[in-house]
C-alpha cells in the first residue's frame, strides 16, 4: 500500500458514508491524477436519482471520458470505498483508467449484503484479465474500515 493510498481511500470512505446519510447505497469514488491532483469525486445516487447506473465509479469514468485525454487518463487512479462491479470496471476499460485502487472487496460486499441482494461475483480483476487495454489494481486496503457504512445497510 502507497502512503497516499490511506489519504484517497478515506476519502472514498468519507463519500459513502454521506451516500448512505442521503438515502443511497454507501459507495463513493475519487478520481486522481498523476501527482496526486484530486480530478473529480462522486457518490452513490442510485436511490435518489432513481437511476440504476447512478454508481460513483460509472461517474467518474464518464466525467474522465468528457475532461481526459487518453493520456491523461492513463495516469490516473480511480480511489473506490468498495471494489468495482463489472458494469464499472468496464467503463474503466473503455475510458482508460490506469489504476483502481478499493478499500473492500466485492466478496466481502456480498458477504455483508447476504442472500437476496443483487450481486455479481465477478471481481474487478476477472473483468480487467480479459480487457484490451492494461488497468492496475490494488486492493483491498482497510476493509474494517470501509465496512463501517455498510454496518446494518443491507439487512
Amino acid at each position: 500500500m502507497r502512503r497516499s493510498d490511506l489519504r484517497w481511500l478515506r476519502q472514498a470512505i468519507a463519500l459513502s458514508e454521506q451516500a448512505r446519510a442521503a438515502g443511497d447505497e454507501p459507495f463513493g469514488s475519487v478520481l486522481v491524477g498523476a501527482g496526486g491532483v484530486l480530478l473529480a469525486e462522486a457518490r452513490n445516487t442510485v436511490v435518489t436519482d432513481r437511476d440504476v447506473s447512478a454508481h460513483p465509479e460509472l461517474k467518474l469514468a464518464v466525467w474522465a471520458g468528457r475532461h481526459l485525454d487518453p493520456e491523461v487518463a492513463r495516469l490516473t487512479t480511480m480511489y473506490t470505498s468498495c471494489e468495482n462491479c463489472a458494469m464499472c470496471s468496464a467503463a474503466m476499460v473503455w475510458v482508460g483508467i490506469g489504476t483502481l485502487v478499493f478499500a473492500l472487496s466485492g466478496a466481502s460486499l456480498m458477504e455483508l449484503q447476504g442472500a437476496g441482494h443483487a450481486s455479481l461475483a465477478l471481481s474487478s480483476r476477472e473483468v480487467f484479465a480479459r480487457a484490451s487495454r492494461p488497468v492496475a489494481v490494488r486492493g483491498p486496503l482497510i476493509e474494517d474500515e470501509a465496512r463501517v457504512a455498510h454496518a446494518g445497510y443491507w439487512a
